[in-house]
């Protein structure tokens, strides 16, 4: 018995979809995306000291002090957790006679303004100073009734006074006059700790 198999357009078209399917196994889906635009943007640190000299004194002798005030500027958009103080000085021995170091002989306090208080926040020789970089923001005390914060926040102002004594120690100290003490100050900011952003 022969069988006949009639070939119509359906059946060619059931046969294709078969073969299709036993062959490469594909099959339509739906499908939807959406993109996001996601922005990671760092802040900014931007330390300034007004003005940007301390001090500039010429003829000092001992017992004499010079008195300063100098402000600190958090014109960035982080908040300054610290202000390090680096200090670096050359003497210029005009004779060439020292025999001993005319840091040591000025004596620095360095203080920090408050509404009730001038607080001391460094008080050392110069000489002394060239190896420390205290944090002459490190108040986080109380003044009266009035807690002060260290550091500096953004758009912040700390205003600072300093005094420098050619320390009279009562003794011969010729072998300094003509010297000069050149002292260079660097105030290095130092950033807050990081933050944990949550999804709030």
């Amino acid at each position: 018995m022969k069988w006949k198999f009639k070939f119509t357009k359906r059946n060619l078209m059931t046969a294709a979809l078969g073969i299709s399917l036993i062959s490469g196994g594909t099959y339509a889906y739906f499908s939807d995306s959406f993109a996001t635009q996601n922005t990671f943007a760092a802040g900014t640190l931007d330390l300034a000291v007004n003005p940007d000299f301390v001090v500039n004194i010429d003829n000092i002798k001992p017992g004499d002090e010079i008195y300063r005030e100098f402000t600190l500027e958090n014109n960035g958009t982080l908040d300054i957790h610290k202000v390090l103080l680096h200090t670096q000085y050359v003497i210029e021995d005009a004779k060439g006679d020292n025999s001993d170091d005319f840091a040591e002989h000025i004596k620095v306090t360095i203080m920090y303004n408050t509404s009730s208080a001038t607080v001391p926040v460094v008080e050392t020789t110069l000489a002394e100073l060239q190896s420390q970089q205290p944090d002459i923001t490190a108040i986080d005390t109380f003044v009266g009734n009035e807690q002060i914060p260290d550091g500096i926040p953004a758009g912040g102002k700390e205003k600072m006074f300093v005094l420098f004594e050619f320390v009279d120690n009562g003794q011969d100290q010729n072998q300094f006059q003509g010297d000069k003490l050149r002292v260079n100050w660097t105030f290095n900011a130092e950033q807050t700790a990081g933050n944990y952003y949550d999804n709030k």
